[in-house]
């Protein structure tokens, strides 16, 4: 059978987390399943690193997928001639763009609704792509995956979509993040921090990732506990808002708040390895990759009691409300007081993580692939 794949987010050295779901379930179906072909549509120069095996057909797809103008050009006009003249069997799309053409059955992961529910967060036109197109892919999709159970209902409820059609396929953590040497910590906190224990944050920086409670809650936590523990931030200013800045600028203790930016795979795998514990309080997530990356590591989480983040976590963080600072606050003092619940939640960590691997993550996407295969 011809599978033909959206793989327009396979960016070397720029894989978020929707690139890291796609790299790894690709990588392993694509070699576990050599009997069919698998066409990669890609929107630029590729790397040879994706190219997984001699069943792996590279195209490349003009134009660059960087403007919702050219998303329609693309998924509208020229990817179905495309799929028609490869003549596709299936079409899978890992970060939720399909087209709207129906004449081929399609495989869509949508792995979340945030667009739907953080409407502010996108630029205009992007965000009336999304409104338009998104339901409507969701409609036509012979299948449809997401990441957790939470996405599963939301997708249900908002785009009335069957949950007999929506399949769970959670995410899986890179084999890097696992424990390191105290000899590799007391490196770590030397590079990044001056030689301080610190509390890390994961993930771009944009409103839903609720930076501004988190920074009035270290505050608090500072105020209350006399010590140089600092805040790391990791990750790329996605939407750095005026909002963002202000709360930062006026912080008591800013000095203590680190950015680092994007890092390397390596450098996140020490400084998360290496923290008191990861503090992960968004409003909104579909899974939060984060999270199983620190449990890999052995690290206490400290998580929001809302949307997934419960389901993935489950009993192996603090969950607070991430609307209060306050919880946030007592619940940085409380991990950076107590080592014997810092011990507990690892514990509680090691036996979560196990619900959770790329190779099961392959396993489902290619059950929801076969399904439909079958039906060809």
């Amino acid at each position: 059978m011809i599978i033909a794949v959206n793989t327009q987010l396979l960016l070397k050295d720029k894989l978020e987390g929707i690139g890291w779901f796609a790299h790894e379930t690709l990588k392993r179906i694509t070699q576990q399943h050599p009997e069919h072909t698998f066409y990669f549509i890609f929107d630029r120069q590729y790397s040879p690193d994706f190219i997984y095996g001699n069943n792996v057909k590279p195209i490349i797809l003009h134009p660059q997928s960087r403007h919702p103008l050219l998303w329609i050009l693309r998924f509208e006009l020229l990817l179905p001639k495309l799929l028609k003249k490869i003549k596709a069997d299936v079409y899978y799309s890992p970060d939720g763009w399909l087209t709207t053409n129906k004449k081929v059955k399609t495989v869509n992961v949508i792995h979340d609704l945030s667009f739907f529910h953080n409407k502010n967060d996108l630029p205009y036109l992007y965000q009336k792509y999304v409104d338009f197109f998104f339901p409507i892919f969701a409609k036509n999709a012979s299948k449809i995956c997401t990441v957790s159970e939470y996405s599963k209902k939301d997708i249900s409820k908002n785009f009335n979509i069957e949950s007999e059609n929506i399949q769970v396929v959670y995410n899986g953590a890179n084999e890097i993040y696992k424990p390191i040497s105290k000899l590799d910590i007391i490196e770590t906190q030397k590079r990044f921090t001056n030689n301080n224990e610190y509390f890390v944050y994961v993930g771009a920086i944009n409103p839903r990732k609720n930076l501004i409670n988190l920074f009035k809650a270290f505050d608090h936590f500072k105020e209350n506990n006399k010590n140089e523990v600092k805040l790391l931030i990791v990750g790329a200013k996605q939407i750095w808002r005026k909002e963002i800045e202000d709360a930062y600028l006026s912080m008591r203790f800013k000095n203590d708040v680190i950015f680092t930016g994007r890092v390397s795979n390596e450098d996140l795998h020490h400084i998360l390895a290496s923290s008191i514990a990861l503090t992960y309080v968004s409003f909104f997530e579909g899974f939060g990759i984060p999270l199983l990356e620190a449990m890999n590591c052995e690290v206490p989480i400290i998580t929001s009691n809302t949307t997934s983040m419960p389901e993935v976590a489950g009993d192996a963080a603090l969950l607070v409300d991430p609307n209060s600072i306050n919880e946030i606050a007592k619940a940085l003092s409380t991990i950076y007081s107590d080592e014997d619940l810092r011990n507990q939640l690892i514990a509680k960590g090691k036996i979560q993580r196990e619900n959770f691997s790329w190779q099961k993550s392959a396993d489902l996407v290619w059950k929801a692939i076969q399904d439909i295969l079958d039906k060809c």
